[in-house]
């Protein structure tokens, strides 16, 4: 299909008015969205019309009766559910130990020893004779041993802009304590 002179005209009329690329190659017909697109920035259009549908909005009026839904939060499920398990509200806090764990010799596992259900921890120098992994059992959906997912996934910490919040909360507190402090000192 080629573009007559005709044709660029009733594309820039379109254009102009605010129709998609879409509609505008439903309109001409035998020619695609793409096409239209690629036409519209070798003629250089711009300073398209927005469509009344985006220029007003209009609240949604929900129907007398019917009952609010209940909102979920937004990222409730989101992340692994095996890291979730670990991390209960009831466990508490991970803290490393000083040292690394101590691996029987029969214990260790090579990269060619590892299976499926074994801890993938490196332990040691990759280069060195010594060099192994955990190869204990692994929790369900995660490469590490209890011990060593601990240590690779840390609970998330509070945002910075969250201890911000509870900091400003409760400057005005500790402020409020120094100036009783003070007077209760010069009485």
């Amino acid at each position: 299909m080629a573009w007559t002179d005709e044709r660029v005209d009733v594309l820039k009329k379109l254009w102009a008015e605010g129709l998609s690329a879409s509609q505008i190659a439903g309109r001409l017909g035998g020619v695609t969205r793409n096409a239209v697109i690629g036409k519209v920035h070798r003629l250089g259009l711009s300073g398209r019309a927005t469509t009344s549908r985006l220029k007003t909005h209009r609240p949604r009026n929900r129907v007398p009766g019917t009952p609010k839904r209940n909102t979920k939060t937004r990222f409730a499920n989101t992340g692994n559910p095996a890291l979730r398990a670990l991390y209960s509200p009831d466990a508490e806090p991970y803290t490393p130990p000083k040292e690394e764990l101590v691996i029987p010799m029969a214990e260790r596992k090579s990269i060619q020893s590892l299976e499926e259900n074994h801890c993938r921890w490196p332990i040691g120098d990759p280069q060195a004779d010594d060099f192994h992994f955990c190869g204990k059992s692994k929790v369900p959906g995660l490469p590490y041993c209890e011990h060593h997912s601990h240590r690779a996934f840390q609970p998330p910490q509070a945002r910075r802009r969250d201890r911000a919040a509870v900091a400003a909360a409760r400057a005005p507190a500790a402020i409020a304590n120094d100036s009783e402090t003070k007077t209760k000192v010069d009485s």
